[in-house]
């Protein structure tokens, strides 16, 4: 029985918990390939699934958009140096969006005159032989490593995915070259109990006296969050915080994950760290958020408390960095919140129970009611029947399933579209994370495959901006999409063109030349407009529900359709021509500020 470097490699991701591989197969793999088949002859579902993607970008989202929601690593295959490259910005997304993610590439062989098998046979090995191949993403990875020898790959691969699953959680990078993957080796087993990643790390005591009394005693406390989500049992917790400060209001600042729902009479909603309560707050934690605030367009008062609890306080990856904190902690959102709800329960539970607090219980009550009336007369239609992105969200919040899953990458569409879906249960709103669009794409098809193969089967829907949706690489998504069966709603919001470069330069330039023309002087138009459904359909072989809604009535007509026909296992996608604001300019006023 031939036992490989690339069969132990298999055997170490499936004993770590990785269910899924995302492939894009290439020269360097004729080990890899080998490996493969004999897995699923012998392994019989003990074995990784390997799922073919055409496009690497939407291999490392599949990966990304999987491993987020179910906490799960997983790993995605390419193609030695280009390969790498073709990651592009998903390894950004990972890396900033935390996602723990195994990348294995190959190396072109070492070996030129058929010294070992696995030398070179090709052309091609000559010309993607480079002198570190881990560097191109380095940066971007809690780890990279090259295999060199076959006899220590599981220990290998298990030193990765413990830097992978340890908080800051991320993306890690192996490779290794033909020869070394070709090594025959004696089948062996580690031993996994050795091999978990870092454990949860907690307040000090004098951290939660210091912050619980600061709360006790703040007239408007603030909590601002931002991957805290990510760990469904830590919504609870942050619920309960403010449940017991009543009065305490909540920021989500979109690190990718809901973080607090908004049936809450504390959620103030999801704004990318732009919010008055920000200016007035005298209290404010800062809890696992990387931009809690944007300086030059919002801070905090003079004088105001601020505490920051972060997994990767310091922003080791980020070279400029800092926030006006007192105190800054290295610990897991979820311990921290029960260390200081524990201590709350203790130590205050007279004064929390004072008229004081209970007074503020009923403003807060009162300040959320007006705050939904006032998202819901925003989705609105004109008088020839035209909407925009509230109507849109509101429209998909009324009709779809209530346990969808929304993958977002609306860029300056997404607080409306936050506003209209006010989400409530954990794990139901993934946004990208990081600044790579095209993510949600492949994001969404990992998401679906993840509920699917978890045995939720879960409705999801991507809501994506249309230059984004270019960016997602379609033609790759959608047949993958068909391949593999994994239906999915996409809403494209078609503003005509990328209009947050419009957004970014009306900050800086707000009077300037560029704010006097349109989107085809500032070179960020698409029209003619493409046929985003048109494209998806094709990828698909044209086994797929496509459809444009450019009035209210057409949108009524075709989005129960498009639900419809995903609920009944073939994806749609519905281009939805947005108007006013929201289509001019690409959110108008309120995007410019949220």
């Amino acid at each position: 029985m031939v036992y490989t470097a690339s069969f132990a490699f298999f055997e170490a991701i499936w004993e770590a918990g990785v269910t899924h591989c995302f492939v894009n197969l290439g020269s360097d793999h004729p080990s890899i390939i080998e490996a493969i088949v004999k897995g699923q002859n012998e392994k019989k579902g003990q074995f990784p699934k390997i799922i073919t993607c055409p496009n690497e970008m939407v291999a490392l989202s599949m990966a990304d958009g999987y491993a987020r929601l179910t906490g799960k690593p997983q790993c995605v295959i390419v193609h030695v140096d280009v390969g790498t490259q073709g990651l592009g910005a998903a390894v950004h997304n990972a890396s900033c969006g935390r996602a723990p993610v195994l990348i294995f590439a190959g190396l072109s062989p070492f070996t030129i005159e058929g010294e070992m098998r696995g030398s070179r046979t090709e052309y091609i090995h000559w010309i993607q032989d480079v002198p570190d191949q881990k560097q191109i993403v380095a940066q971007y990875c809690r780890y990279t490593g090259e295999i060199k020898t076959g006899k220590n790959v599981k220990q290998m691969v298990h030193r990765a995915l413990s830097f992978a699953m340890s908080d800051p959680k991320g993306p890690v990078y192996l490779c290794g070259a033909r020869e070394v993957m070709e090594e025959d080796l004696t089948p062996y087993t580690l031993e996994s109990e050795y091999w978990h990643p870092i454990e949860p790390a907690a307040l000090p005591q004098s951290g939660i006296e210091t912050i619980a009394e600061a709360l006790v005693n703040a007239q408007e406390p603030l909590v601002v969050a931002g991957f805290t989500g990510r760990n469904h049992a830590a919504v609870q917790e942050l619920v309960n915080l403010a449940d017991n400060v009543k009065g305490l209001r909540v920021l989500d600042t979109g690190g990718s994950d809901m973080c607090f729902p908004a049936n809450h009479r504390a959620w103030l909603g999801l704004r990318y760290g732009i919010e008055p309560t920000i200016k007035s707050a005298d209290v404010i934690i800062v809890l696992d958020c990387d931009v809690p605030w944007i300086n030059t367009q919002c801070h905090p008062k003079d004088g105001a408390k601020v505490y920051h609890i972060d997994v990767d306080p310091l922003k080791q990856q980020m070279p400029v960095y800092y926030i006006k904190a007192l105190r800054r902690y290295r610990a897991d959102a979820q311990t921290s919140l029960s260390q200081l709800n524990a201590y709350l329960a203790s130590n205050f539970k007279e004064k929390l129970s004072s008229n004081l607090f209970s007074d503020r219980w009923t403003a807060l009550q009162e300040a959320h009611k007006k705050k939904l009336e006032t998202i819901a007369a925003e989705a609105k239609v004109d008088e020839k029947g035209h909407f925009g992105t509230p109507y849109v969200a509101q429209q998909l919040k009324k009709l779809c399933p209530n346990d969808t899953i929304w993958a977002i990458e609306a860029v300056t569409q997404t607080a409306f579209v936050a506003d209209q879906l006010q989400v409530t249960l954990p794990g139901s709103w993934l946004n990208c994370g990081g600044g790579g669009l095209g993510w949600s794409g492949g994001g969404a098809l990992g998401i679906k495959l993840a509920t699917d193969y978890e045995g939720k089967k879960q409705f999801v829907c991507q809501i994506v901006g249309d230059g984004t949706y270019l960016f997602s690489v379609p033609g790759s998504v959608y047949w993958i999409s068909k391949r593999y069966n994994i239906p999915i709603l996409t809403i494209v919001l078609n503003n005509k063109g990328w209009n947050a470069p419009r957004k970014s330069m009306l900050l800086v330039h707000p009077d300037g030349e560029g704010s006097k023309v349109d989107n085809k002087e500032l070179n960020i138009s698409f029209e003619p407009t493409p046929d985003y459904s048109g494209i998806a359909k094709a990828s698909a072989g044209g086994e797929i529900w496509a459809a444009h809604a450019s009035t209210a009535e057409e949108l009524g007509r075709l989005l129960p359709e498009a639900i419809k026909s995903v609920l009944n296992g073939t994806t749609a996608v519905l281009d939805a021509h947005l108007e006013g604001p929201e289509g001019k300019y690409g959110g108008g006023k309120a995007a410019l500020v949220g």
